[in-house]
C-alpha cells in the first residue's frame, strides 16, 4: 500500500489590502480603546442600492469572520459579507477634500448615484 501524501495549500484572503490600506489599519489601532483587537468590514444593508461598506473596531472575534493579519493589526471581513466581497481591493485614498477607503469590487453590479451603497 503507498503512503498517500496530503497537500496543504494557503488559502487566499477574500479581500486584497494595498499597503495605504494596511498603514490606515495600522494608524486605526495604534489610537483604538484598549479593549479594541482589530478593525472589522462588513456589509450592511443601507442606501439605495441594498448594500453599504462598514468599516468598524471590533473587541471580539466571531466565529465565521474571516482574519487577515497586517503588519499593523488584525483585519475581520464579517463572515456573511465574505461572498460579496471575495477579489475585492480594499485602498485608502486621501485627498485635499476627501479621505475613505476605497473599494474595487467584482462583485458589485451597480453602485447608487450618492456613492453611499452598492448591489451585487
Amino acid at each position: 500500500m503507498t503512503e498517500v501524501k496530503t497537500k496543504t495549500r494557503e488559502i487566499p484572503a477574500a479581500i486584497i489590502l494595498t499597503p495605504a490600506a494596511e498603514q490606515r489599519i495600522a494608524d486605526l489601532m495604534a489610537k483604538a480603546p484598549e479593549d479594541v483587537i482589530g478593525v472589522k468590514l462588513s456589509t450592511p444593508r443601507r442606501g439605495c442600492s441594498g448594500l453599504a461598506y462598514s468599516v468598524d473596531y471590533v473587541t471580539e472575534e466571531v466565529k465565521f469572520d474571516e482574519k487577515i493579519v497586517t503588519p499593523g493589526g488584525v483585519f475581520y471581513v464579517d463572515g456573511p459579507s465574505v461572498l460579496y466581497l471575495i477579489g475585492s481591493t480594499m485602498d485608502w485614498q486621501e485627498d485635499d477634500f476627501t479621505a475613505g477607503f476605497v473599494f474595487n469590487n467584482p462583485n458589485s453590479k451597480g453602485d447608487c448615484g450618492c456613492g453611499e451603497s452598492f448591489t451585487v
